[in-house]
């Protein structure tokens, strides 16, 4: 199991070997495409990761201790850099947050993350991987709900980890599932929030 704590030991090298940018991107890219054959998180070894990348294994373990380590680099990589909310207002950073889970990138990588549900339900170290990869990011959005119970914005009473639930929820059903063929992009985010916002509004 993957410490979510502490991050990945991805900065780790070996003393007097520089680390090698391309290696790095070869390694991470070869992740994502024998996740994206849809074949599970099997196909993912690192002998497959380092023949597809061109790598020894070497490479591989002098930058990730092992392979829940490097999956969860790969699926952030897929899944972009952690959104920044501008402060101005409980909405408006809300909205953001839920309109970047609904990104062409985020698309792609629900659909990833799709093809890994079976591993993540039945294996505790995949579980821990998607953890490790959620949650920098429900961390964001849970310093948005905090910063606006302090500033009076939502209800002092705010169930925290049940509002992040309902809010991020729909936007995860959607992007990996389709869930709903009726309900429209444009404006999804909005109307979300404003739902959510009916309750949880000081």
């Amino acid at each position: 199991m993957v410490s979510v704590a502490g991050g990945t030991e991805q900065g780790r090298k070996a003393p007097g070997r520089p680390r090698n940018a391309l290696a790095d991107e070869a390694i991470l890219e070869a992740v994502i495409t024998l996740l994206s054959e849809g074949n599970g998180a099997a196909a993912v070894s690192i002998e497959a990761v380092a023949a597809k990348a061109g790598v020894g294994k070497a490479t591989i373990y002098r930058r990730w201790p092992n392979k829940e380590a490097l999956l969860i680099d790969a699926m952030r990589t897929m899944k972009g850099p952690l959104p920044e909310p501008a402060g101005v207002s409980v909405r408006e950073d809300l909205i953001m947050l839920i309109s970047a889970m609904r990104s062409k990138r985020s698309e792609h990588y629900g659909k990833v993350t799709a093809c890994l549900l079976p591993d993540i339900v039945r294996d505790p170290a995949m579980h821990g991987v998607h953890q490790g990869m959620v949650e920098p990011r429900r961390e964001v959005m849970r310093q948005v709900l905090l910063r606006g119970i302090e500033t009076g914005e939502l209800r002092a009473d705010l169930d925290v980890e049940l509002t992040l639930l309902m809010l991020s929820g729909p936007a995860i059903a959607q992007n990996m599932l389709k869930w709903s063929p009726h309900v429209p992009d444009e404006g999804f985010a909005e109307a979300i929030v404003d739902a959510i916002l009916r309750g949880a509004a000081a």
